[in-house]
């Protein structure tokens, strides 16, 4: 059983940046391909980014955040991030991560993912 908690959400002016966690519980985090996904009110949810299991060398972003996000991962610490830059009100949505244990990066495969966190909240005023 692996637990996701996000963190690091909160209210940022367009144009600012935020830096989002989400750390595992578990033994096994390096066997998890981790990915983002959010969700506005009244829209479905939407894959962000992802990145691979084990060292992370592969990466993969919605186009409507290439340039702007990066995500990453510290198998040391459990921890995958998503950095968020340049953002604008249409980025406001609750931010989920997920994790599949060798799993692709394809937003399909994410999105039956084996273990998901509660969600952390990201509001960009204008």
């Amino acid at each position: 059983q692996v637990q996701l908690v996000e963190s690091g959400g909160g209210l940022v002016q367009a144009g600012g940046s935020l830096r989002l966690s989400c750390a595992a519980s578990g033994r096994t985090f390096s066997s998890y391909t981790m990915g983002w996904f959010r969700q506005a009110p009244g829209k479905e949810r939407e894959f962000v980014a992802a990145i691979s299991w084990g060292g992370g060398g592969t990466t993969r972003y919605a186009d409507s955040v290439k340039g702007r996000f990066t995500v990453s991962r510290d198998n040391a610490k459990n921890t995958v991030y998503l950095q968020m830059n340049n953002l604008n009100p249409e980025d406001t949505a609750v931010y989920y991560c997920v994790a599949r244990q060798y799993g692709s990066t394809r937003f399909s495969d994410l999105l039956s993912g084996d273990y998901w966190g509660q969600g952390t909240q990201v509001t960009v005023s204008s």
